[in-house]
């Protein structure tokens, strides 16, 4: 479950209006890296959003309080859709528009301890592909990325056999870092993926391969 934990305690909530004239940021952790990548070159002139959501409670659903399950789905399920809903509008009135929500793979894998997180995570990766639906004749992309366990602070102080232990999982035989979903998202969020709606890319060096 730590190590769960870690793989998605990085958060952030941006949105990038035309011509970057403002931003909406949540950024209680490590996601920085991934917002200071997007700007590496120019978007094109249009409305771009990255949606990421993040709260998890390792514990069975019998033993999680109603207030726990409530705030989880706020958190992750409830806050991306309510800001997409605003953002959105410009976007369609504008004639285009970009929205990567970062998913996980638990919700498709699934994972002991973490049933509420992963339906959370599940319901954002059916926002994704509807939405998608809904607002592609407008011009608007609307993708999601879903990370796996990641090579951050926090596994890099993990014992070196459960390090190898989880690596040995993925099909890479090594962990995803941060870079790699920043990566993901610019690409979605690039000329690149213009062709790309309703999908999920996964970042996790082959660990559901």
């Amino acid at each position: 479950e730590r190590v769960i934990d870690d793989m998605h305690r990085t958060a952030l909530t941006a949105a990038i209006p035309r011509r970057a004239t403002g931003e909406l940021s949540q950024q209680p952790g490590q996601i920085g890296a991934l917002r200071d990548r997007m700007r590496v070159r120019p978007m094109r002139p249009e409305h771009h959003i990255l949606t990421s959501q993040h709260r998890t409670c390792p514990h069975r659903d019998a033993l999680l309080p109603d207030a726990q399950i409530e705030q989880l789905v706020r958190v992750n399920t409830l806050s991306p859709i309510v800001l997409t809903k605003y953002v959105v509008r410009a976007m369609m009135a504008d004639g285009g528009g970009r929205i990567v929500n970062v998913a996980s793979i638990i919700g498709f894998t699934g994972y002991r301890g973490l049933s509420v997180y992963g339906a959370t995570k599940a319901s954002l990766i059916g926002f994704t592909r509807s939405l998608a639906r809904e607002v592609g004749r407008m011009g608007v992309n609307v993708n999601s990325v879903a990370p796996g366990f990641m090579d951050t602070e926090m596994t890099q102080g993990l014992e070196d056999a459960k390090r190898e232990q989880i690596a040995r999982r993925s099909a890479l035989r090594r962990l995803p870092d941060i870079d790699d979903v920043a990566h993901a998202v610019e690409f979605l969020l690039g000329d690149g993926a213009k062709s790309i709606t309703g999908t999920v890319l996964t970042v996790d060096a082959g660990n559901t391969a």
